[in-house]
């Protein structure tokens, strides 16, 4: 399996075509799509070409929001955006703010920060997760496969915490055209014993594999082609990888 950073991304803006940005960067890499790859997209690059920008300078906070803001030690306008796209907050301290949001994905902040983002724009802006990554993951395939020819598989990733562990970790927030969750109960394992309970999150170790290559910071590398990774091709989203709220032991 190979996993490659693309260098020549532009900064992204508002409206851009993100199938023509990574068509030109892969023929300026050397590269070309082929059937079977997996093309991972940073979540930051497609929240801006979905224009999910807001301005705290625009935002009323509520209430609830300038309440919990004195508990996180948080400006209470990106409050008011965390819960507006939230379902729950999870947990909370000084500093710390975890929610569920919308789509069931478990983070800070409702994924809304400001790295990364265009100094000329102010700085009280701040940028939200994709409306519904899975349904960008999969408008991206189709534009890609369309102008391509090539079968291919899209990963929207991001870099979220973990419970007990400390370090954020890419993983899949968005997934078309790839088995996201791979169910391995009933097969043997090497004693011939049948595993009963064995899935792989396979979205999200692809996720975690190209966020290792794209970096965290400065880098600006946020697409990755994945290739070569043996019965990657199904149909599945990141939606699958959400555990249902009544199984969720954490919480």
């Amino acid at each position: 399996m190979t996993v490659t950073a693309l260098a020549g991304i532009p900064e992204i803006r508002p409206g851009d075509d993100l199938a023509a940005l990574i068509i030109d960067a892969v023929a300026d890499n050397g590269e070309a799509i082929a059937d079977g790859d997996v093309v991972v997209v940073a979540q930051k690059i497609v929240s801006k070409a979905e224009d999910r920008y807001a301005d705290l300078a625009e935002v009323q906070p509520s209430d609830e929001a300038v309440s919990l803001a004195g508990k996180v030690d948080k400006d209470a306008r990106l409050v008011e955006l965390i819960l507006s796209d939230s379902a729950e907050v999870v947990r909370f301290r000084p500093g710390v703010l975890i929610v569920a949001d919308r789509h069931g994905l478990v983070l800070a902040n409702a994924g809304i920060d400001s790295s990364n983002l265009d100094p000329a724009r102010g700085d009280t802006e701040v940028l939200l997760l994709p409306e519904d990554a899975d349904r960008s993951a999969a408008a991206l395939r189709e534009a890609l496969t369309r102008r391509t020819g090539a079968s291919i598989g899209v990963v929207v990733n991001d870099s979220l915490g973990r419970a007990w562990r400390n370090g954020t970790v890419g993983v899949a927030i968005g997934a078309s055209g790839i088995k996201a969750l791979v169910d391995l109960r009933g097969q043997p394992d090497r004693r011939g014993r049948a595993l009963r309970v064995t899935e792989i999150g396979l979205a999200d170790e692809i996720a975690a594999a190209a966020s290792a290559v794209m970096g965290q910071a400065d880098e600006g590398r946020p697409v990755v082609i994945v290739r070569g990774l043996a019965q990657a091709a199904g149909d599945g989203s990141a939606r699958d990888l959400v555990r249902a709220r009544e199984l969720d032991l954490f919480r």
